[in-house]
């Protein structure tokens, strides 16, 4: 039951998780935007509102859809494929890809909670 339960919050702790790694990137501990992320996530957690449910996703999704377009522009920067241009490319992708499925799943999750109720 507790494996089931975590699984179900598992969108939620991702992006918590992926918030604050964002934040720690920033070297900036007043980042307004990574506090606010940090703040309604939290407060999803705890109150698991549909609406919000459905903001934070749509969030997530747009967000890593503008930052496919920035991680194009960074690898067109490059003048020669190298070991640099490879990292970026995998991490980046690995990185955008997961938050995109965990914004799917939560979007998904509260959509699909709206649908059956």
């Amino acid at each position: 039951m507790a494996i089931k339960r975590l699984l179900f919050l598992g969108p939620e702790i991702y992006l918590l998780l992926a918030t604050i790694y964002y934040w720690t990137l920033t070297a900036n501990p007043l980042n307004p935007i990574a506090i606010t992320l940090t703040s309604i996530l939290i407060f999803q957690l705890t109150s698991k509102n549909f609406i919000t449910g459905l903001l934070i996703s749509s969030l997530f999704i747009a967000l890593n859809l503008y930052l496919i377009l920035a991680l194009i522009s960074e690898l067109s920067e490059f003048t020669i494929r190298n070991n640099d241009w490879n990292n970026l490319l995998i991490v980046g992708s690995l990185f955008i890809g997961f938050n995109l499925l965990a914004g799917a799943f939560m979007f998904y999750k509260y959509i699909g909670n709206k649908i059956i109720n």
